[in-house]
């Protein structure tokens, strides 16, 4: 894999509601433009967790979020796939806590992107010992429809069977790379 400059490198979001197959299209796209992508560190917190996650749980998973996305920049192939960002865990956070922390926010401020993929509700939920709300996901596609209209970075709607989704987002981040030749 060619090692590009970190600051020319687009970082693409797949980001939505619980079960709308986010990490399976990360690892996709990844494999397709030849790059790496950034899974999501919550799993990997969560499932070294002995007790049930806190509040505070979501500031460490922020900044372990972070620390993967800025150790597997200089390693992507012009495009950086992120399997979730903290816009992620700012909505989780509100959902489940009526508020998020401040340190949160001032890192989503600090972080920036080219291109949001948000991944439609319209694929049948998986049971996970990690999913929280099945009964939900159009509650919380509101909210992050909502989130990703205050951000000044494009977002594409990712919608239908596999094969449909990923050539959407195939199209999507040509243009982005097209646009930005």
């Amino acid at each position: 894999m060619e090692k590009n400059n970190p600051q020319k490198i687009k970082k693409i979001v797949i980001i939505g509601p619980e079960c709308t197959g986010k990490s399976e299209l990360s690892e996709y796209l990844s494999r397709h433009f030849n790059t790496c992508w950034v899974p999501e560190y919550a799993r990997t917190y969560l499932d070294n967790l002995n007790t049930p996650y806190q509040e505070s749980d979501l500031v460490k998973i922020a900044h372990g979020q972070i620390k993967l996305e800025d150790e597997w920049l200089p390693e992507a192939n012009k495009i950086l796939i992120c399997d979730t960002n903290l816009l992620v865990i700012k909505v989780w956070s509100n959902f489940k806590y009526g508020r998020c922390n401040e340190e949160i926010l001032q890192m989503i401020k600090e972080r920036t992107y080219d291109l949001y993929l948000l991944t439609y509700i319209d694929i049948p939920w998986q049971e996970d010992p990690q999913r929280e709300h099945p009964d939900k996901r159009e509650v919380l596609m509101k909210i992050y429809k909502e989130e990703l209209e205050q951000q000044s970075v494009p977002v594409v709607e990712i919608k239908g069977e596999r094969e449909e989704r990923r050539a959407n987002a195939i199209k999507a981040i040509e243009q982005l790379l097209k646009d930005n030749d």
